[in-house]
């Protein structure tokens, strides 16, 4: 049997729980936010606690059932240690394509920005590389067209002009994270 893997909004779930604790509600109304991971995805309530279920059954958290008076009982939901090793794990790894960046890279920036510069910086260098093997193949492909193959060649060009545009985007990000912060 293989290991259970994470989707990338679960380990967004596994980063919010490395925060702090918290019920299912509450994470719901952090993916609501027109702040952070907000800006990246739309889950529904219902698809959260079915991810956070999921999390549960395979190890990656546990949950404890809270009483109140002013609340009827809601499930806590902490890290264990196999779902932080799985957040940490995917929070190094840079994406391994291009289309990811957009949403799997922008979670992974926001959750190691909240951890602190170093884990940031950390995140943006290993990028950066993966950035520069895709660019190197792009090149090495787009040489490989003849005279006859113009729409391929164009192809290359436009992925060549993405990553490009992420490298430079990876150095603003950088930039961003070194200066000192104004008060």
């Amino acid at each position: 049997m293989k290991p259970y893997l994470p989707l990338t909004v679960e380990y967004a779930l596994l980063g919010f729980l490395y925060q702090q604790p918290r019920h299912g509600y509450e994470i719901h109304q952090q993916l609501l936010s027109s702040a952070g991971v907000g800006l990246i995805w739309r889950v529904k309530q219902s698809q959260v606690y079915t991810l956070l279920n999921k999390l549960e059954q395979n190890g990656y958290v546990t949950a404890v059932t809270e009483t109140g008076d002013a609340y009827p009982p809601r499930k806590i939901l902490h890290l264990t240690p196999s779902g932080e090793t799985a957040f940490f794990n995917w929070l190094q790894t840079p994406v391994p394509q291009a289309h990811k960046v957009r949403q799997e890279f922008m979670a992974k920036l926001y959750f190691a920005v909240q951890i602190g510069t170093p884990a940031a910086m950390t995140l943006i260098t290993s990028q950066r590389q993966k950035c520069q093997a895709w660019l190197a193949l792009s090149e090495e492909q787009a040489a490989t067209f003849s005279a006859e193959q113009r729409f391929e060649w164009l192809l290359y060009q436009f992925r060549r002009g993405q990553i490009e545009a992420m490298l430079q985007w990876l150095d603003r990000c950088e930039q961003a994270l070194s200066a000192p912060v104004p008060l």
